[in-house]
């Protein structure tokens, strides 16, 4: 058996003896403590016959992938003992967490981080019973295993993770374990391509390792049954140097795992000498290791004259039947009695010296890394002053500016502040320029390793501006990036927000967990900016427009979500400030690039976000002697705008009416306090919206979203929500609105309609906005550009 350089022999590994029986001795008891984990709630180290009520009564978990991710986990910890590596693993089949607890048990990690957990045969009954288990862990590498970064559940994300944990860590060797049925997903496809982003000067490395075991649940894996020299090509084709090992003699494969390892980790070294110390700048070709292990190694080779091991039947629970089969029951004892338990742990159950012979100490353990619980290593984002960025306003609506332009200028300030340190990088889908935010380019470049051409502009090799045109990645990316103590911005264009909808879920998912484990420190928040906006997609089409990203957000879990809406450049500004600086938490920014009003100074902005929602008494015609006739609501930029310009012409034709404008810039504020903790007290929400006047909520997404924060307030009935209700096309901007019944005519409509008496007094103020419409709708197929009156409107209130 020999590890392969594509498919050119290489030669034999080189442990000795004692070195190939310790590694074999602990990828025995890391096996032997998986399938414990499985099947055994009693008698741990088999010091009697196995019966029955050993067993669990319900068996769950996965056995097929853990022989190879134990392997796995043997020879790094080999490789990172002998070479002192500062190292982390991401292990892609999570649902492989039965390897993963037993190494990080055997390492002492797990009950470094879990006293109850001790490592010794009490201890080992606890690992075994709590695994899949009412109160216990999950059967997945989950938040609660020391070690990761990467829960794995839903399979495709694991590179990009690893990737973005190797961005800006230059002494950090990502590991990172491909399942062979992960590799058929679309995300980890793309994700090869990152080698042409990482920077081997600023960079740290990721060695990848396909584990291709042949088998998913059910079906045979594509790249297991493509021919080698097509899966070389296909590695090759994206910048990687294949190296294979394969077989299912334990001690051939160990002795070519190991030669395979040294090779890909003395290439890395030297890819690093030669650009850190050579200043080379050619794009090297990283290496890959290919494991070919059988499906379920070490396991049952069949079970009731049916083949297992090798097959897919060894992918879950390859002995279901253990509590009333006797047969079943014998098999089991026989596998676990294989390992030769009495070798691997001494009588009070602790692993023997031999076991241990190959695994770091200290945080040099996988199970130990700081960079697996990131907010060990985090540092405050130096945030510069807001006034140097902030737009100054004389009067509300007194000027127009592009609030992600802006915003650009703040992220410039937090890109050269962090030149140094390197701990904050901006993510986006190729679209950086396209959201206003180049003013990023005066303190960085796009991160870039590829070749480049004449006209290429900002294209850099140590960038942290980060562009490619997979969403995919750049959440993965950046996820890694936060999970191992950094800060980031992801932004996009709103509608393709969507492509991610279940990576955040996950993400969010693994927040909400962390929260609730002691051990896990905060870190940085994931930060989305979505802009070029529904309302502003009136170029590009129906394709583009899709507000409902925040409908998808703000169903998760309320300790961890959180939805802005800021009005103009200040208030993004001063949104921006709070949510780069917060932590454990998935905020989401919605904010336009196109030219908006000024509506709030600084001081102003930051005193309405940090309300989270407010009256602007400036914009409305009520009084202190009496309650508002009406309540003006609006959540957005092109929806404030439009609620200010009906305000406007309510102030012009009912002067006499008391009109109160609400802005919410925070969404969770329209929850009641026990459903989020951003929510407001009934008495707030009815003091600011009351519990009997009609309410008009002019909202940049799907109306009913409001109607759901708010149906449990007294006002509820009263409320009356405009907002995107599927009405697009290629059209002018005010266009868009008034399809969606959004604009201001419409919303001065509702008014008359809906508070008491004007139907009748105001029948001709009604006329004249229905007229309006119509107005609009001619005008436009004549000359193609809004109304004079629309596109040449400023407040002036």
């Amino acid at each position: 058996m020999s590890a392969r350089d594509g498919s050119v022999s290489s030669g034999s590994g080189q442990l000795d003896p004692a070195e190939l029986r310790s590694l074999d001795a602990h990828w025995r008891a890391a096996n032997y403590l998986s399938v414990g984990q499985i099947y055994l709630m009693a008698n741990p180290l088999l010091a009697e016959p196995l019966r029955p009520e050993h067993i669990k009564p319900r068996l769950l978990g996965h056995w097929g992938t853990s022989p190879g991710l134990n392997l796995v986990h043997t020879h790094l910890n080999r490789v990172i003992k002998a070479r002192d590596l500062d190292a982390l693993c991401v292990w892609g089949p999570g649902h492989g967490g039965p390897a993963v607890l037993a190494n990080s048990w055997l390492d002492g990690t797990y009950a470094e981080t879990y006293p109850g957990v001790s490592r010794d045969g009490a201890g080992m009954a606890r690992l075994f019973r709590q695994f899949s288990f009412p109160g216990g862990v999950p059967s997945h590498v989950a938040p609660e295993t020391p070690g990761s970064i990467h829960e794995g559940g839903e399979l495709g994300y694991s590179l990009a993770h690893a990737y973005g944990a190797a961005f800006d860590n230059p002494e950090l060797l990502v590991a990172c374990v491909v399942g062979d049925g992960e590799a058929e997903t679309g995300p980890l496809a793309a994700s090869w391509h990152a080698t042409k982003f990482l920077d081997p000067v600023y960079d740290g490395a990721v060695l990848p390792i396909l584990h291709l075991n042949g088998y998913k649940i059910a079906n045979p894996t594509l790249l297991a049954r493509i021919p080698q020299d097509e899966l070389d090509a296909l590695l090759r084709g994206y910048g990687h140097n294949p190296i294979h090992v394969e077989g299912d003699d334990p001690e051939a494969v160990h002795q070519a795992l190991a030669a395979a390892m040294d090779r890909s980790l003395d290439r890395i070294a030297d890819i690093q000498r030669r650009a850190r110390a050579e200043g080379e700048v050619d794009r090297p070709r990283w290496p890959v290791i290919v494991l070919r292990t059988p499906k379920g190694w070490t396991g049952p080779h069949d079970v009731d004259g049916l083949a297992v091991e090798g097959t897919w039947r060894a992918h879950q629970v390859p002995l279901s039947g253990v509590r009333e089969n006797r047969d079943h029951l014998r098999q089991l004892e026989a596998w676990l009695r294989s390992y030769r338990p009495e070798e691997l742990f001494d009588e009070a159950g602790r692993p023997r010296p031999e076991v241990l012979g190959c695994v770091p100490e200290g945080p040099r353990r996988l199970g130990a890394s700081p960079h697996a619980n990131g907010g060990l290593l985090l540092r405050e984002l130096p945030m510069p002053s807001l006034e140097r960025h902030a737009v100054h306003i004389d009067k509300p609506g007194g000027g127009l500016h592009e609030p992600t332009r802006v915003l650009g200028g703040l992220l410039e300030a937090v890109m050269e502040a962090t030149a140094e340190r390197r701990d904050f990088r901006v993510f986006g889908p190729d679209e950086t320029d396209s959201n206003r935010l180049e003013a990023l380019y005066e303190a960085t470049g796009k991160a870039w390793q590829a070749e480049t051409a004449g006209g290429d502009e900002h294209l850099a090799r140590h960038g942290r501006v980060v562009e490619v045109l997979s969403e995919h990645l750049c959440q993965g990316w950046l996820e890694g990036y936060l999970l191992t103590g950094r800060h980031g911005l992801f932004s996009s264009y709103e509608a393709f927000a969507h492509i991610v909808d279940s990576m955040v879920n996950q993400h969010i998912k693994w927040l909400k967990t962390a929260r609730g484990l002691p051990w896990r420190r905060p870190i940085a928040s994931l930060n989305y900016l979505l802009t070029s906006h529904v309302w502003r997609q009136d170029h590009n089409g129906f394709s583009h427009q899709d507000p409902g990203f925040v409908d998808h957000v703000l169903n998760k879990s309320p300790e961890v979500v959180r939805v802005y809406l800021p009005p103009d450049a200040n208030t993004l500004l001063a949104v921006a400030d709070h949510a780069l600086r917060s932590r454990d938490h998935v905020n989401v920014i919605v904010a336009g690039k196109q030219p908006c009003f000024d509506w709030l100074s600084l001081h102003d902005a930051q005193a309405h976000c940090a309300r989270g929602a407010g009256v602007w008494g400036w914009a409305g015609t009520e009084v202190s002697s009496r309650d508002p006739d009406v309540v003006l609501a609006c959540a957005g930029d092109v929806p404030t705008q439009e609620t200010l310009a009906a305000a406007d012409l309510l102030r012009r034709h009912l002067p006499e009416l008391a009109v109160r404008v609400v802005n919410v810039v925070d969404m969770a504020r329209l929850l009641p306090p026990g459903e989020h903790p951003h929510g407001m007290p009934d008495f707030e929400y009815d003091a600011l919206f009351t519990r009997d006047k009609p309410v008009i909520f002019a909202y940049h997404g799907y109306p009913w979203l409001i109607h759901r924060l708010g149906y449990r307030r007294a006002g509820h009935p009263n409320l009356h929500v405009r907002g995107y209700k599927e009405e697009g096309s290629t059209t002018t901007p005010f266009d868009m609105v008034v399809r969606n019944d959004l604009d201001r005519y419409r919303l001065v409509m509702d008014v008359v309609d809906r508070v008491p008496g004007l139907a009748v007094h105001a029948v001709a103020l009604r006329q004249e906005m229905a007229d309006a419409r119509s107005r609009h709708h001619a005008w436009i197929r004549e000359h193609g550009t809004d109304l004079p009156e629309v596109a040449e409107w400023t407040w002036t209130g």
